[in-house]
């Protein structure tokens, strides 16, 4: 059974880009996104290879994650037959204390920039680097499953002021 254990973190500042690597453009849908946390979703590194990812709540922010390589052309037929679908561009970060990413999104949730950080033990300590602000960690708002139903284009301004500049 796999198991992810991840912190997630509004970014307030362009200093991880000295620590990423090359973006990977993904395409994400969501094929079931229920409030109990149960999410199927296939994402595309486009033009490469695709998942279809299950995840479900355990306890905490421990969640079920089970994910599988699909054919591209699945894929990609699954992506133009939901509703729910987001765009980003992925940055792995070679920053100290663990596998950090951050994620750009474009369309409808530009210029929404987020920094998630996987890691072994919801006990594990590790530095919160000076680019991280708020954290997100278990708000189910910022998930990118929600982000893909409801952008951030689409939430009332003083909702997006409150959200990002309180």
């Amino acid at each position: 059974m796999g198991l992810e254990i991840e912190r997630r973190f509004l970014v307030c500042s362009e200093g991880w880009k000295e620590h990423a690597g090359p973006g990977k453009l993904f395409h994400q849908c969501y094929l079931v996104s229920a409030e109990n946390g149960l999410t199927v979703r296939v994402r595309i590194h486009v033009g490469e290879k695709a998942w279809l990812t299950l995840k479900a709540p355990s306890v905490g922010i421990i969640r079920h994650e089970f994910e599988y390589l699909i054919p591209l052309a699945d894929a990609e037929e699954l992506w133009n037959l939901s509703e729910d679908r987001l765009v980003k561009k992925r940055y792995e970060l070679n920053q100290e204390g663990g596998d950090w990413v951050v994620d750009c999104f474009e369309g409808e949730n530009y210029p929404l920039v987020l920094a998630e950080i996987e890691i072994p033990s919801v006990k594990s300590v590790f530095a919160i680097p000076d680019w991280c602000g708020m954290e997100i960690t278990g708000d189910s708002q910022m998930s990118n499953a929600f982000l893909a139903k409801k952008p951030i284009s689409q939430w009332p301004v003083e909702q997006r002021k409150k959200r990002f500049f309180d």
